[in-house]
């Protein structure tokens, strides 16, 4: 029970949030802030207790005035079962809100037109949550598909481009239904501004992401995938073609023929704890 109270404590309100909160105070419409707030606030405690689970390092749990964003401290390292389940348990808790909503309607707890305005948030926030853009649940859920396939830097770059044309889409589609509509506003100038930071961190992520999987913890059951390299070719060209969930014995290459065997971590040493960052694959492998 104590560690669900530590949670409380992560939660920040964003701006932004109270900037909607002063709209709603003025047009009388603070009975909706209030469902919005518990449902994004039931959402984002699901994404935050699944990581507590997992043993995640929670960061900060952000309540936007249309969603939530749980940051936590694993950068991609974690497998892709566990992110997964995390980013999932916020959705999933639009179901059990709808049925209990519906329960109360039923037994006349709930008025008519309070349950019709639960479900109508309900609905919204899920929906919106699962948009493939960075960073909604349906952003994550895009990253994770182009993980399986791509190395973590080529696959974060892809679902930054994504993310930022959906964004493009719906900000479009929402001007021409509610062209003066300031939350529409709001959300637009939130995702903008998150994906372009994404975008200016994006080889500092990477680096986080290499830097946890030689500090940090290691999934012990990650698969074995092997990567031909060539023996010229510098080492962070050969970091930026690892996978997630992924362990990769390193073949090296001298005009086409096999002259060594390299593992991961012996790159991952060289780079970071002998910095040798503008080293060659040939420099490595005639070292050890």
């Amino acid at each position: 029970m104590s560690e669900r109270f530590w949670l409380l404590k992560k939660i920040k309100i964003h701006p932004l949030f109270w900037a909607v909160a002063a709209i709603a105070a003025v047009t009388a419409r603070f009975q909706d802030l209030i469902l919005l707030f518990a449902i994004i606030f039931i959402h984002e405690m699901g994404h935050a207790v699944a990581a507590q689970y997992f043993s995640w390092r929670v960061k900060k749990i952000a309540i936007l005035p249309f969603g939530g964003v749980a940051e936590t401290e694993e950068h991609g390292n974690r497998p892709l079962k566990e992110e997964l389940i995390v980013t999932l348990a916020g959705p999933l808790q639009h179901v059990w809100i709808a049925v209990f909503a519906y329960l109360l309607f039923r037994f006349d707890v709930l008025p008519g037109q309070m349950y019709t305005q639960i479900g109508e948030w309900n609905r919204a926030i899920l929906f919106f949550n699962l948009l493939p853009i960075w960073p909604l649940d349906g952003g994550k859920l895009l990253n994770m598909a182009f993980s399986t396939v791509y190395p973590f830097l080529r696959a974060f770059r892809m679902t930054i481009c994504c993310s930022f044309i959906v964004l493009l889409l719906f900000h479009a589609a929402a001007l021409l239904n509610a062209p003066a509509n300031l939350n529409v506003w709001a959300i637009a100038v939130y995702l903008y501004a998150a994906l372009w930071k994404e975008w200016k961190q994006l080889y500092f992520v990477f680096i986080r992401f290499l830097l946890e999987r030689y500090y940090g913890k290691r999934d012990p059951l990650r698969h074995l995938e092997t990567i031909e390299v060539d023996a010229g070719a510098y080492l962070y060209e050969v970091l930026e073609s690892f996978k997630r969930g992924r362990k990769h014995p390193l073949i090296v290459l001298k005009n086409g023929v096999e002259v060594g065997k390299l593992d991961e971590n012996e790159l991952l040493h060289a780079f970071f704890s002998e910095k040798q960052t503008n080293a060659k694959v040939s420099d490595i492998l005639y070292s050890y």
